[in-house]
């Protein structure tokens, strides 16, 4: 096999690039709506997270498929959203998509059960695949000056962490006046906004040699993803070993039939030699391993910040703030550094500021107060900003415009499989030494103690039915039971970011520069 490499083909495309004007520029500021949506979208579950556990009073297991369904659907289906985008345009993917996120965005607002919400976040996952490709994809060919790339890209990279900084407040303040299911409904105005404006600012862009539709291998990827991610829910939560063990046989033996399927067609829906070019590689492992952290933290942090703290919604928002803020300065301040200053110590130098951030949480014992949370984040912000700025334009750099599909879909790939980890792990981690730190007072009942040690949330649930002291028992037990869990969790987050560090400095030395 012929080793590929994208660095080539970057000199196939016209030297003279025509630079980007003011209808472009407009048209980045509608591609931005859905990035902030899908962002949005993620930070106000978070927060609604608590809300939800005690509507539904349901399992931690559940909790945790809430929140990762859309994700896995997403991470499972990317590719393939992506190159029907190479194939049918891009710009047309985008309005399937947003016409579906915004109907299923109403049903989930709507469900009446866990399970059916856990349904319709399937049903986001699906349409919000038709999104987010096409979003990055039609940045890579609007923007053919590289400058004017690079710094489109940084925006559309802020655009998730503008998106995660207003989640919390918009998300908090209609959390304070309504029901849960009020988060989802914010999809739907920001959905008809850009449906309207799109047709008139974006232009249709398509690969004009797209491969056939490869059926087999969309179930292939998809089969590769969910039994992995089911394997480590199971194990956390102390199932049978022989069925995580299978699960994970499963989803290795899919992944391996998907790259030799890919490897063996003449125009593969996913070219896998792209993989063969270590930078390139090494970038999309950083923009999984950053969104990672981000995610991973947000979902031990908004729950500590509510249930442990005492916050509501709005001023847990608020206080992650600063920390989404300094994403974004982050994400637009390393375009001019990375000028000077090489990937290979840009990315490394970030992540170790992710690590410090999980580091900070873990030595401060226990969950922490405010203000150690809101230091920890605006550390983990910077660090997650800088490097998944760098990281996306090192993907997206690396492909000719006619492939942007694609490669759009493997950095929003490495992004979902990232937010799916991020949970699914640090999420299942959290549950388990959660359940194995707490101890229930005398007196209860089965199903009480069932419920308690299925959530904090369900402890809170149980304890307000209690005598005051069996109560205050129960919660000092259930925040302590918590809190160490997030010491556990956190001690993990940092040495993962610490081993992404070391292998970023490795991978990104060479052949690319930013």
């Amino acid at each position: 096999m012929t080793q590929y490499s994208p660095i080539c083909t970057r000199t196939s495309l016209p030297t003279a690039a025509s630079r980007a004007g003011r209808r472009e520029w407009w048209a980045l500021a509608a591609l931005m709506l859905p990035v902030l949506l899908v962002a949005v979208d993620n930070t106000v579950l978070s927060f609604a997270m608590p809300e939800i556990s005690l509507a539904f009073n349901t399992s931690g297991t559940t909790l945790l498929w809430i929140i990762d369904s859309y994700p896995l659907v997403l991470a499972g289906l990317l590719v393939a959203m992506g190159s029907f985008g190479d194939r049918f345009g891009r710009r047309r993917m985008l309005m399937i998509g947003a016409t579906g996120f915004a109907a299923f965005s109403v049903a989930a607002a709507f469900a009446p059960s866990a399970e059916l919400l856990v349904a319709a976040r399937v049903g986001l996952g699906v349409f919000g695949a038709m999104l987010m490709p096409s979003t990055l994809s039609l940045i890579r060919n609007i923007f053919t000056d590289r400058d004017q790339r690079r710094l489109a890209v940084a925006v559309w990279a802020a655009g998730f962490s503008a998106g995660a900084a207003l989640g919390p407040l918009v998300g908090g303040a209609l959390l304070e006046h309504f029901w849960w299911g009020s988060v989802f409904l914010l999809a739907v105005p920001v959905l008809l906004v850009l449906l309207a404006v799109t047709p008139l600012l974006v232009p249709e862009s398509a690969d004009p040699f797209p491969g056939r539709v490869d059926y087999p291998g969309i179930v292939l990827s998809v089969g590769t993803m969910l039994p992995i991610v089911f394997a480590i829910k199971t194990f956390a939560k102390g199932g049978p070993a022989a069925v995580s063990a299978a699960a994970v046989v499963i989803g290795i033996v899919a992944g391996v039939l998907f790259t030799r399927r890919q490897l063996s067609r003449e125009n593969p829906m996913l070219d896998m030699r792209l993989f063969t070019v270590r930078p390139f590689t090494g970038a999309v492992l950083v923009n999984l391993l950053a969104i990672f952290s981000l995610v991973g933290f947000l979902y031990f942090v908004s729950q500590h910040l509510q249930l442990v703290l005492g916050l509501s919604p709005l001023e847990a928002g608020v206080v992650l703030v600063p920390g989404l803020l300094m994403t974004i300065a982050a994400g637009l301040a390393v375009v001019p550094l990375v000028r000077r200053v090489p990937p290979h110590v840009v990315v490394p130098a970030a992540l170790l500021l992710s690590a410090g951030a999980y580091a900070f949480v873990a030595l401060t014992s226990q969950g922490g107060s405010i203000g150690a949370l809101l230091a920890a984040f605006v550390l983990l912000g910077a660090g997650v900003g800088a490097s998944e700025t760098v990281s996306n334009d090192l993907i997206l750099s690396s492909v000719p415009a006619a492939k942007a599909g694609a490669a759009s879909a493997i950095s929003e790939t490495a992004y979902e499989v990232g937010s799916v980890f991020g949970t699914a792990l640090l999420g299942s981690i959290l549950l388990a030494s959660y359940q194995k730190h707490l101890a229930l007072p005398a007196g209860l009942s089965p199903e009480q103690g069932t419920t308690a040690r299925e959530t904090l949330g369900g402890a809170i649930n149980v304890a307000s039915r209690l005598p005051a002291d069996s109560g205050s028992q129960l919660l000092d037990s259930a925040f302590h039971a918590f809190d160490s869990g997030v010491v556990v969790t956190s001690g993990i987050g940092a040495g993962l970011m610490i081993a992404a560090a070391a292998l970023a400095y490795w991978s990104l030395r060479r052949p690319a520069a930013l």
